[in-house]
């Protein structure tokens, strides 16, 4: 009896305010995929600082048997690989420079593996790959205090032996965070205001539902009912609309994972690493500070519980 009552009153509930439950839904809907869209984002940026370094880093490649940069005429590379005394002076000489703030190594076998995943597969197939481990440089990522302060780190090992080139990734990769970081930001923004306004149409909702309910919670009161048992009709209100906008705002960033990501941005810009299903899980129930998953019904069923407190009291 208890169970029928609750699912009945729930059935008349959402039917009787249906337009706002409506409402909540649409707008719960498009925050949440603007909050999921700025987690994949941050993702995203994740990724690519992983794979390219952040535009606090320069990458100093050190020599490689046949390097590419004899060509050009570099001497560094003139007796071949790096060899461990030189690579231990360049370490030494990258950690005494006062704008430097960290130093990582990262080894040939390291560096080809992220290689994997910036190029097509062919150029590691075959018989005669186009890249080998052996071809791949090992090489030093170094953290700046400050990006602009490059030039002196620059000069300092130019000229060391074993150093083939320089990559300054505030020049080449300074640009596509600040993109990714504005995006991610404004998505934010949106989302804030759009997730405030959902709670204030939840509000609204809860206050019209409790009004039209007004003589069924006397009654309810005067045989004793409890709070929690008349307020359950409303919690599990709040919990369809969130559970149908995070259906919907999932779906949507399902599809700009699939469409707009993987068959569209990674098959046409190839220098850059892109995110993946994980990624879109990750955003759905990990995110950060929550997932969509988390983030619904917590919009919805925790400002009804406090609500309901108020509104149900005769």
């Amino acid at each position: 009896m208890t169970l029928r009552y609750v699912f009945s009153e729930l059935r008349t509930g959402l039917r009787r305010n249906l337009t706002m439950h409506l409402a909540v839904i649409l707008t719960l809907f498009v925050s949440l995929t603007l909050a999921g869209c700025g987690i994949l984002l941050q993702r995203e940026a994740k990724v690519t600082t992983n794979a390219l370094g952040s535009d606090l880093q320069i990458l100093v490649n050190l020599c490689t048997d046949k390097d590419p940069s004899l060509r050009e005429g570099n001497p560094n590379c003139s007796g071949g690989a790096v060899t461990a005394a030189q690579m231990k002076q360049v370490e030494s000489v990258l950690k005494q420079s006062p704008d430097v703030s960290a130093v990582r190594y990262q080894s040939q076998e390291q560096g080809y593996q992220i290689a994997r995943k910036l190029y097509p597969a062919d150029y590691f197939s075959g018989p005669t790959p186009i890249i080998r481990v052996q071809d791949w440089p090992s090489a030093f990522w170094v953290t700046l205090k400050d990006p602009n302060k490059t030039a002196g780190v620059i000069s300092a090992v130019r000229g060391l032996p074993g150093v083939s080139h320089i990559k300054d990734q505030h020049e080449q990769l300074g640009q596509v965070y600040s993109i990714i970081g504005s995006l991610k930001v404004g998505s934010w923004i949106a989302a804030v205001f759009l997730l405030i306004a959902a709670l204030l149409e939840v509000a609204n909702t809860i206050r019209l539902a409790a009004l039209a309910r007004r003589k069924e919670i006397e009654i309810m009161r005067l045989v004793g009912a409890s709070t929690l048992y008349i307020a359950l009709p409303f919690l599990l209100e709040a919990l369809v609309t969130a559970i149908i906008g995070v259906a919907l705002a999932s779906g949507v960033l399902a599809l700009v994972e699939r469409y707009g990501i993987q068959n569209g941005l990674a098959d046409k810009i190839h220098f850059l690493p892109w995110i993946g299903w994980g990624d879109w899980l990750h955003a759905i129930i990990g995110g950060w500070p929550v997932g969509i998953l988390i983030l619904g019904p917590a919009l919805t069923v925790i400002p009804t519980l406090l609500l309901t407190r108020k509104y149900i009291r005769v």
